[in-house]
Order: C-alpha cells, then structure tokens, then sequence
C-alpha cells in the first residue's frame, strides 16, 4: 500500500525481468516497474529477484535499467539484494530510472546512464484511508521513507541534506548530463538508448513522450483551423 507514486506501464516493454549469465559476467535487465501487480501478472517481484539474483556466480553483474519506479519496499529488498551479492554491479540506465529505480541504481558500485535518458526523484507518495491518527500515522511512515532515500542520495552525490530534499521536494527530472553533474551517476555513455515510452500521467512534472507532443500538436492544429473557419462563417452569415 505504502508505495512510490510509479504505476506507470511500459507500452513496450521487451524485457520486463531477465537474466542472462555465464561464467565471467551476468546480464540483468529491469526493463518494467518496481513491484509485482496480481492482477497484470507484470513488473519486478523483489522475491522472484532476490531468489535468482542469488544464484548468480559470475564476479561481473550488469544491472540494465529502464523503469518508472514503483514499490519503495519491492525496491528496498531489491537494492539489499544487491548490496549483499558479492560480484560487482554496473548499472546502465537505459532509457529511464525515476522513482524507486533510482535507489536501486544507487546499489551499484557504479553508475552510467545513456546520453537520453533521464533520472528522476521525488518524494514518496501514497494513498491511504481512515481516520486522523490512520492519515498521521501514514505522513509519519512517509517522512521516514523520504530520510531513507535522502541518506542514500547524499551518500551517491556528496551533496547536502538541504540540496537533495529540494531536488525530491521538486520531482527533478534530470538528463544524462544533469545527473552526471549532480554525482546521481558515475558516466555518461553515449549510445542510442532506447526511447522510454511509459505512460508516466501519475507524475506531476514527467516530460511528455514523442507521441504525444506529436498528438497534441495535431489536435491543436485542428483546434485552429476549425476556430478559424467558425470566425469567418459568423463573419459571412446574414
């Protein structure tokens, strides 16, 4: 219940949760959001992760993100389990890494992001019921979360407290070169990464997708031409 506001969808999502290992290196990619949803049969169980992260013995792990976020506490064990593994873990964000991605990219032992893509944190966000004490108690589960990801971040970045908790208190959506800057991530890599086309309406500052710029200039465009023919036919009728 308690969760990160992430409950965007991949609209095409090739790898949502895979792994691919040999002897010298692993591949892992989290291609979907933080969190397994029953009722879709989709995103990253943090059980189904930890249980076949384990079973990796290569001295290499290559961590692929492109997520939305989703589950602080999925995310939470997720990062855990990758603290704990022995081998070392490169994180690549591909295409995006918001929300509860972040901290798990955070569990690497470095960080490159692909020149596009973007990084993003915010505060943790529910939805909850009940009386005040329910709703006070919830802000006070809130607040603890946020000073979690906050001593994170600082850890990462070297920045200040007061820093972080405004980029957060903001939902900063920083690029590549941003989050390279702010010490989110260690290097920039300059590929072609894959286009993050998730439905990301759940955020209040999430660039729009190419679509739909594309679609709202159509529908502005057609806005205006049929303003424009309503004019002149008032301006014409008798």
């Amino acid at each position: 219940m308690h969760q990160l506001r992430a409950t965007a969808r991949n609209k095409a999502a090739t790898k949502p949760f895979q792994i691919e290992a040999s002897a010298e290196e692993a591949t892992v990619w989290i291609y979907d959001f933080i969190g397994y949803d029953e009722w879709t049969g989709t995103g990253v169980s943090a059980e189904k992760f930890a249980k076949e992260l384990s079973a990796i013995t290569a001295p290499v792990i290559r961590l692929r993100i492109n997520s939305p976020g989703g589950s602080f506490f999925d995310g939470r064990a997720i990062h855990a389990a990758l603290k704990i593994h022995p081998a070392k873990v490169v994180a690549s964000i591909e295409g995006l890494a918001a929300s509860a991605a972040t901290f798990i990219a955070m569990a690497a032992d470095s960080v490159e992001i692909s020149s596009g893509s973007l990084f993003m944190v915010h505060n943790s966000w529910t939805v909850t019921a009940g009386n005040a004490d329910d709703l006070l108690a919830t802000a006070a589960l809130l607040e603890k979360i946020d000073g979690t990801l906050v001593a994170d971040y600082v850890a990462k970045t070297g920045a200040t407290e007061e820093q972080v908790r405004a980029w957060m208190d903001a939902e900063t959506w920083f690029t590549a070169e941003e989050a390279l800057a702010a010490g989110f991530v260690d290097s920039v890599i300059n590929t072609d990464s894959p286009k993050a086309e998730w439905d990301l309406s759940c955020y209040e500052k999430a660039p729009k997708a190419e679509s739909q710029q594309v679609e709202e200039v159509i529908e502005d465009t057609a806005w205006a031409e049929a303003s424009r023919r309503l004019a002149l036919m008032e301006r014409t009728s008798a």
